[in-house]
């Protein structure tokens, strides 16, 4: 199979100048580079210099080669788009239909049920990526991350996804980072996207895997050793004899994962294992380009000599003791040999009986891993062992349903008595309506999924997730029982006999090639073409985005207080996930949910603040509604690392659309900050964070100095109290002459919008 690949040009002139590149950041940094300085160094933005940048410490922008976005994150993203007035992305894009699909009875019933309960969002996604160029993948096409590695990932490039598994194309070369749908604007409009320079890890794989063992298990030991926050802030580059022996798609499994250890993303130096990959998938003339540089797009070899010169932390694998290792429940990082599992089951109390056995998702879908978990479930009806426990398959795109299917594989799980499943996330982000007699017993499940955190596959605090090979996971399904090992325990077959499983075999690429009749992929339409965005008139998820006005001097003088939040306020509490999805593509609907999860300081209770236009304790979407239908403005006030965690745009967005102003705490998480300032607000740190205790419920508020405002300068803010008396309190801020210019016109996107006009 050869064709074509996408973006060819775009590829030709990466390929054209990265050695030249390469060297010049080689020369300016005075040393030899690993390949993650490599990829960040040639990707600069031209508002970063070329020069040495302090790891931890800089803030750095980056030119990224191309955005990748899931349906539930791409909607708002998308909305955003529209209105800064291009016709079409700066860098290439794509949306990946993946997230909205509900696993419940198999792969065909689930797609029919999900277009009909979801035709508005994928019809909206589908003319909007037509309208501006970027290109579509339809329901059933598959998982983004999956799509990304067959089609568009490329040796030394760097991509943003909107979805925390976008590095899963770090086993093609690549620095892929997941982020927010504001990070995914910026790019998609030509902004430069910002992060700060991360420190680097460095993972000295040897050996070679043999038997049980998998890719999946490196991860999982890695997990165990640094845990789920060693890798914040930092970048793992694999090496070493060990990393060249793996295969592509093992390696797109290690970085996957490398979200369970919170790293920035993950990554591997270009080898034959690449290529070979490239190839198989299409992609000869991306083969042949790396193969010409290849030197330029891994490490240098000193980097890999004397690694602890060059990288922050080393951590040594040696592959070839590593053991199968099954992690969990609760974590991804509570990591478990399995020679040790069986054992910490009995102690731990974890319920023994094995439910369900989960294998693919976009972590381990892989021909290799469906090849290898396929020859354990044949074994199972050769040696005439039923499976115990439920037993699903989840393909990660049609290319790899397609060629499993034609190559007998999926007849060897059905034959087991698995159930195929949608190509699509599924039971990974629990999209799984799960039949289970009592959601409240005690339960056992286990993935080759990522994630298994308390709820996460199946919304029952009840279920103990696991999470393990694909190979380990379909043992485990025919036992049905959490303390089986399949390197040394024996079952009982149909026959009364003890039979012992043999270590899988399979194949890393499918001998006669990978195939697919309808691989999902729906071109954008030439440009200018006449396209049109669907939105339904009366739709409840669906609402086009009106761009925000500027903040003028008038409105910030006699406001009111929305909330004075207490505590810790994240994102989650500032715009509230779970069943609140559905609304991520409608910002009226959504704001509903404004700050419900919010701990008011004067009274100590989530969602109940005292309005003084009704007299009354409303929650507060409704109080901020009231306030903004009689014209004032409202003012939020927070504590420490206010807007920590995911960098929801939507936490920006909705106080701007209820009629907040200014967010003003004792610190900012830096997303965050960021975001409100996009979104053309004030976001402001308390000179001394005691005045945060001055705050009174019953202040009307009035900002000075905002006409005049510049770097570096504060505002000031009067609290004028309800008693007569009054505090007078000093802001500080961060913004810089181009975050004023967007706080002018009333939002970042609104400023390019004006500059494209001006043309």
């Amino acid at each position: 199979m050869t064709h074509t690949p996408f973006d060819q040009a775009m590829l030709n002139r990466h390929y054209a100048s990265f050695s030249a590149r390469v060297a010049a950041a080689r020369k300016a940094l005075g040393k030899q580079l690993t390949l993650t300085e490599k990829i960040l160094y040639t990707h600069l933005h031209p508002e970063s210099p070329l020069k040495s940048h302090v790891r931890g410490k800089d803030y750095v922008f980056f030119s990224p080669d191309r955005v990748a976005m899931q349906d539930a994150t791409a909607q708002m993203a998308l909305l955003q788009f529209t209105t800064c007035g291009k016709k079409s992305t700066a860098v290439p894009t794509t949306v990946h239909c993946d997230h909205l699909i509900l696993a419940e009875k198999g792969a065909d019933q689930d797609l029919r049920s999900s277009l009909k309960d979801n035709a508005e969002v994928f019809d909206f996604l589908k003319s909007i990526s037509n309208k501006y160029g970027i290109g579509f993948w339809k329901p059933g096409a598959g998982i983004i991350h999956q799509i990304i590695l067959e089609n568009y990932a490329f040796p030394g490039g760097m991509m943003i996804g909107t979805d925390s598994h976008t590095p899963n194309a770090g086993g093609l070369g690549m620095l892929a980072i997941g982020v927010g749908g504001a990070d995914a604007v910026d790019v998609m409009v030509g902004m430069p996207w910002e992060l700060k320079m991360p420190r680097l890890i460095g993972v000295h794989l040897r050996g070679k895997l043999s038997g049980w063992t998998s890719a999946k298990d490196v991860i999982l030991k890695l997990a165990g050793i640094l845990t789920v926050k060693g890798g914040t802030g930092a970048i793992v580059e694999y090496f070493g004899e060990g990393a060249r022996s793996l295969s592509c798609t093992g390696k797109g499994t290690i970085c996957n994962m490398g979200a369970e250890i919170g790293a920035t993303t993950s990554t591997f130096g270009y080898d034959t294992s690449m290529g070979r990959y490239l190839r198989h998938t299409g992609r000869a003339v991306v083969a042949d380009l790396c193969d010409s540089i290849a030197p330029d797009l891994t490490g240098d070899f000193e980097c890999y000599q004397d690694p602890g010169k060059y990288f922050d932390q080393v951590v040594e694998i040696d592959l070839d003791s590593l053991e199968p290792h099954i992690n969990g429940p609760y974590t991804p990082d509570l990591a478990w040999p399995i020679s040790q599992f069986a054992k910490a089951v009995e102690e731990k109390a974890f319920p023994r009986k094995l439910e369900v056995g989960l294998i693919g998702s976009c972590t381990n879908s892989s021909y290799e891993d469906l090849s290898r978990a396929a020859s354990i479930a044949q074994q199972a009806v050769d040696k005439h062992l039923r499976a115990k426990a439920e037993f699903t398959i989840t393909p990660g795109s049609e290319q790899i349903r397609y060629t499993v299917d034609r190559d007998g594989i999926l007849s060897q799980f059905e034959a087991m008595g698995g159930i195929v499943l949608a190509n699509a996330c599924g039971p990974c982000i629990g999209q799984w309506k799960r039949h289970i007699d009592d959601p409240n017993r005690k339960n056992s499940i286990i993935t080759s999924f990522n994630r298994n955190f308390s709820k996460r596959n199946d919304g029952l605090t009840s279920t103990h997730a696991f999470v393990a090979s694909p190979e380990i996971v379909t043992a485990l399904a025919i036992a049905g029982d959490l303390c089986f090992n399949p390197l040394t325990d024996t079952l009982t077959n149909d026959r009364g006999e003890q039979v012992r499983l043999d270590p899988p075999s399979g194949s890393e690429l499918p001998a006669a090639g990978f195939a697919v009749g309808d691989a999902g992929y729906l071109a954008p339409a030439q440009q200018d073409a006449p396209a049109e965005v669907i939105i339904r008139p009366d739709s409840r998820r669906l609402q086009s985005l009106k761009p925000f006005s500027p903040i003028t001097t008038a409105e910030l003088t006699g406001m009111r207080i929305l909330i004075k939040a207490k505590g810790k306020c994240t994102t989650d509490h500032i715009s509230m996930a779970g069943p609140w999805l559905e609304y991520r593509g409608h910002l009226e609907n959504i704001s509903n949910n404004s700050f419900i999860g919010a701990i008011n300081a004067f009274n100590d209770e989530a969602n109940k603040v005292l309005n003084f236009v009704s007299g009354d304790y409303l929650t507060v979407p409704d109080s901020a509604r009231l306030y903004q239908s009689r014209g004032i403005s409202t003012v939020v006030f927070g504590e420490e690392n206010y807007g920590e965690g995911s960098s929801r745009e939507h936490a920006a967005m909705q106080p701007r659309f209820l009629g907040v102003k200014a967010v003003i705490v004792k610190s900012f998480a830096r997303i965050h900050e960021t975001n409100l300032k996009k979104q053309g607000m004030l976001a402001l740190t308390f000179a001394h964070p005691s005045d945060y205790d001055k705050v009174r419920q019953d202040d009307l508020v009035d900002f000075q100095g905002f006409g005049e405002m510049k770097p570096g300068t504060p505002l000031t803010l009067l609290l004028r109290h309800a008693d007569g008396t009054s505090d007078t309190v000093e802001l500080l801020h961060t913004y810089n002459d181009q975050q004023i210019a967007w706080l002018r016109e009333g939002s970042a996107l609104n400023k390019i919008r004006k500059e494209l006009q001006n043309r």
